[in-house]
């Protein structure tokens, strides 16, 4: 009742600002990717020893490449926020995009809090290794982190990604440097791959269970696509960013792989308690520069990966407020800072008690699924999207190349890793799928009914083809 009336006296509504560039699509997009690179891929290695796991890394990096390429073309042309979300609904329907913009809340949280959980550990290991105290609590840099970045975003989505680029611009200086100060160009006299490096342990079953945690290399790059509606030139400034936010996280995964296997046995660096094996590489390194840059390139890498998931959750679910998916109390827009701002601070609890007390790998695998869940959905999407609006119908911002070759591989991939993940979190799995099954009929049978489906196209474009 509360949604009906508040649509009959609805007030003027406050938009969000178009105020971002391509470098703040690539700001959030490796933002939130590049702390993969400082931990979290390394149970890859623990799955499928380090050759596994490079075969893992370099598979889940087309996988990608292909989610990138489908995203740069539909959500330039569909250019609202809830990224996936917003494609849905304008492709297939209210309950799929119900489900994806789920898919996308829960990615981003469990993300958020993988994040924080790592600066809080990180400080931790920290003040013992560099400054020699005793070791300090956790648990209150989980939470004073996120409160900081939750009011960072809630003052302003310009202010957050471009603090968002330079921390980021500095976690992947410290790859780069990290990768320079090992002299990969003289083997033996640091680096140790010759004697360190083994066949694959557990054969070609490993190198499928790999696939589980290769992921993390690169989940979250389709957050770009949450601002979609706040960037001045979708066309150009969403597929530039996206592009070569996958191209930056390609490289820097292959640094991060070769230096942390040229000096950790493999047994060493996918082990379950391993936090940030960059971090280790640098204590080891000799070079007292090295292990002070690699803390603050790990520190500020799952900062700005928490900051642009608090930004890219926040405007999903503020999406499905906007929608009445959910309560309409959700679409708030602060009149000042112009953000979604109940969105953002309803959240940040969820994601400080995920960070306080689940397992790392846990709340990494329930990120990984919700992620997967939700590239499953987009070869259905493309194909649905081309025939429906087939090129020449609809303006578009970008046409990828080689439709439909991207949508079938990135389908085939993620049935793999599913079955991955089913080898080593299989009830972790069966649960998520039951979650999303049980909030699937809460909608249908208790949502749906505010739901307004005129409202949720926005787009000017022809009827769809056999419409």
């Amino acid at each position: 009742m509360a949604d009906q009336a508040l649509g009959q006296a609805r007030p003027q509504q406050i938009n969000l600002l178009k105020v971002l560039g391509p470098v703040h699509v690539w700001a959030l997009g490796v933002g939130i990717v590049l702390v993969g690179e400082f931990m979290g891929w390394n149970y890859a290695v623990g799955k499928g020893g380090a050759l596994g796991c490079l075969i893992a890394m370099w598979v889940i990096g087309l996988l990608y490449t292909c989610v990138a390429m489908i995203d740069s073309e539909i959500t330039s042309t569909v250019a609202a926020a809830g990224g996936q979300y917003a494609q849905a609904k304008h492709t297939i329907g209210p309950l799929m995009a119900f489900n994806v913009g789920l898919y996308l809340v829960f990615a981003y949280t469990m993300l958020e809090a993988a994040d924080v959980q790592v600066v809080g550990f990180l400080v931790q290991i920290g003040a013992t290794d560099l400054l020699g105290t005793a070791p300090v609590h956790w648990e209150p840099w989980v939470v004073l982190s996120l409160a900081i970045l939750a009011l960072l975003n809630y003052r302003g989505v310009f202010m957050t990604l471009t603090v968002n680029f330079w921390i980021t611009f500095v976690a992947f200086l410290s790859i780069v440097v990290l990768f320079i100060g090992v002299k990969p160009w003289n083997p033996g006299e640091i680096l140790q791959h010759k004697d360190l490096l083994t066949d694959l342990p557990y054969g070609w079953l490993g190198v499928i269970a790999a696939l589980h945690f290769a992921i993390w290399f690169y989940l979250g790059i389709e957050g770009t696509c949450q601002a979609a509606e706040e960037v001045r030139s979708p066309g150009r400034a969403l597929p530039l960013g996206t592009i070569t936010g996958i191209i930056t996280l390609l490289i820097a995964a292959a640094l991060t792989w070769y230096v942390a296997v040229g000096l950790l046995p493999w047994e060493y660096v996918g082990w379950d308690l391993e936090l940030a094996p960059l971090y280790d590489v640098a204590k080891i390194s000799g070079s007292k520069f090295l292990h002070i840059f690699l803390f603050i390139g790990t520190l500020f890498s799952a900062i700005a990966s928490a900051n642009g998931c608090i930004n890219d959750a926040a405007r999903a679910w503020f999406s499905m407020g906007r929608d009445r998916y959910l309560p309409a109390w959700f679409a708030a827009v602060h009149p000042t800072y112009r953000t979604p701002f109940r969105s953002i601070l309803f959240l940040i609890p969820i994601g400080i008690i995920f960070a306080l007390y689940v397992p790392l790998a846990q709340i990494i695998t329930f990120s990984i699924l919700s992620g997967l869940l939700n590239y499953t959905f987009m070869p259905i999407n493309m194909w649905s999207f081309r025939n429906k609006w087939p090129l020449g119908t609809i303006k578009r911002g970008f046409e990828h190349p080689f439709h439909p070759l991207p949508a079938i591989i990135l389908l085939l991939l993620c049935i793999a890793t599913f079955f991955a993940i089913y080898l080593g979190y299989g009830n972790q799995l069966l649960a998520m799928m039951l979650f999303y099954i049980v909030a699937s009929l809460w909608f249908v049978f208790f949502r749906y009914r505010f739901v307004r489906r005129g409202d949720q196209f926005t787009m000017p474009w022809p009827r769809p083809r056999g419409y």
